[in-house]
């Protein structure tokens, strides 16, 4: 029989055929007979992705009958409400269970303490609730951060050094996820990096009777430069200008540091983490996932996004193939979900397959 090696290590320097195969001329085990019909290789298949996988983040903007393209993302769009209602009909149609909201705030709202980030009648409240009323069955996840609220373009309140205070912005987070909350949200999903957040949020959900709003914490977001085409189309790009979030968001170089983040973000009371961004950081994503075995998900992020959509319209790359393959790939990695702009477009992929 053959004898199966428990350490790959072995391959190169074993045999990998009992006595009685030895002499044969040909190799006991072809890897390559499973792969040869399409069946077998259905049969063999490790990973399966579906429309189930995918959390659609879209983008929100005042008005009726509104529609902006954002230039450093090809197709993908700003929407008034009344629009982004018949957006959501079609994802969910399509069986994408959750939709990512992001506001887009009008100058004029923008302040230093970002009140208008917990406004019950603010963008995201607004359309967190018009969006339960028509498609009350789909998942609505709000972000929780102050970047797009801020005449500074930072994820939470300052000192006169420009300094990001964490407490301070922690109590203004509470007042955002409360406000999301009570307009509906399922998920409020903080991307703020401050710490101790986590806590903070669900303390106040359970105190004001919200204790089955879920919390998918950004445990795991680093400072990085994929994330430029997302703050042109929240119009938080030019507010930021040159500064930087290192001071808060984690280092690209750092993965024990990720486990910290996601431990403490459990303890503290979320229900599912993120790593973002996604395809660079898959090697954080299976740490996390072997490490903690909880929802994990990982964000396909703005520039990754872009990077496939230029060179899919270079003619570079087959788009749908390359598209597929790196959903595929994060799912692999250990991801239950991924947030990812192509979720409309891969699900309608997957449908006519």
């Amino acid at each position: 029989m053959i004898g199966y090696l428990t350490d790959l290590n072995q391959v190169s320097r074993e045999p990998f055929m009992s006595k009685n195969l030895s002499r044969s001329p040909f190799p006991a085990t072809r890897m390559r007979r499973m792969r040869r019909d399409e069946f077998s290789r259905r049969l063999m298949r490790e990973t399966e992705l579906t429309a189930a996988d995918f959390i659609y983040p879209v983008f929100v903007l005042e008005g009726e009958g509104q529609r902006e393209s954002v230039p450093s993302m090809p197709g993908v769009e700003r929407l008034s409400i009344d629009l982004l209602v018949e957006e959501a009909r079609a994802v969910h149609a399509l069986g994408i269970p959750a939709m990512a909201l992001f506001p887009v705030t009008p100058l004029s709202a923008k302040s230093e303490d970002a009140c208008e980030a917990y406004n019950p009648e603010g963008l995201a409240q607004r359309a967190v609730r018009a969006l339960k009323a028509a498609v009350p069955d789909l998942g609505i996840m709000t972000d929780v951060a102050l970047d797009p609220f801020t005449t500074h373009g930072q994820d939470g309140l300052i000192d006169e050094t420009g300094y990001v205070l964490n407490d301070e912005t922690k109590a203004v987070l509470v007042k955002q996820a409360l406000s999301h909350a009570e307009a509906g949200a399922d998920i409020v999903a903080p991307s703020d990096m401050m710490d101790g957040r986590i806590g903070a949020i669900r303390e106040a959900l359970e105190t004001n009777g919200y204790i089955y709003t879920r919390i998918m914490s950004y445990a795991a977001k680093y400072a990085s430069s994929f994330y430029g085409p997302f703050r042109d189309a929240v119009g938080s790009a030019a507010n930021l200008g040159g500064s930087n979030k290192y001071s808060y968001q984690m280092d690209p170089a750092n993965s024990d540091e990720a486990l910290h983040e996601v431990a403490l973000d459990l303890e503290e009371g979320a229900d599912m983490v993120m790593v973002k961004p996604g395809m660079p950081y898959l090697d954080i994503v299976r740490r996390v996932k072997e490490t903690f075995q909880v929802p994990t998900f990982a964000y396909q992020v703005s520039g990754e996004y872009a990077m496939l959509k230029a060179a899919a319209q270079n003619g570079w790359l087959d788009e749908q193939a390359v598209v597929m393959e790196s959903l595929l790939c994060i799912k692999r990695a250990g991801c239950d979900g991924i947030l990812t702009y192509y979720a409309r477009q891969a699900a309608e992929w997957l449908r006519s397959e």
